[in-house]
């Protein structure tokens, strides 16, 4: 654990007041302190994480639940309305800026999240809905709405988001 926060301190600039990265560092505690056996060292441990979350998400304005699968060197850039949704997977190397929302498109599947591969990066203000997935190092450009696959290397814009381009370069 205590490399990848390592990594994630120095993914985002080395720089610990930095929102993003104090997001990440809440759920990657949260994640160790869930995955302790004994209940009476687990209790305190997510008694305070749940209450970080809360600091984080309502001061920040950064939502990124326990559930979360969130791989090594994410970096949220800049903070205020990040909404992601508990069963989106984020991939290795992401990179989310403000005003993004990953989440379900309805009630009727509750479980159908986002996944984003290794390397996507995500606009400002991009919105990216149901069960879609972002191919490696693709792009989603900001205000777009993602509403369906994204191949990888590609770059995906406008609303409802269409692939503008196929190949990074």
């Amino acid at each position: 654990m205590l490399n990848l926060i390592r990594e994630d301190y120095e993914t985002n600039g080395r720089y610990w007041h930095d929102p993003g990265f104090r997001a990440i560092l809440v759920h990657r505690l949260a994640n160790w302190g869930l995955s302790l056996r004994s209940r009476v060292l687990r209790a305190p441990v997510v008694l305070v994480c749940r209450s970080l979350f809360r600091f984080v998400r309502n001061v920040y304005g950064i939502e990124l639940p326990f559930d979360v699968r969130l791989g090594r060197r994410v970096s949220i850039d800049h903070q205020s309305g990040i909404v992601i949704h508990g069963n989106t997977v984020i991939g290795d190397d992401c990179r989310i800026r403000h005003n993004t929302t990953m989440g379900i498109r309805s009630m009727d599947d509750l479980t159908a999240a986002p996944v984003l591969e290794r390397g996507v990066e995500v606009g400002a203000g991009a919105v990216i809905l149901g069960r879609v997935r972002l191919g490696a190092y693709s792009t989603v450009g900001a205000n777009a709405v993602v509403l369906c696959d994204v191949p990888s290397g590609a770059l995906a814009a406008g609303v409802p988001a269409v692939i503008v381009r196929t190949h990074r370069g």
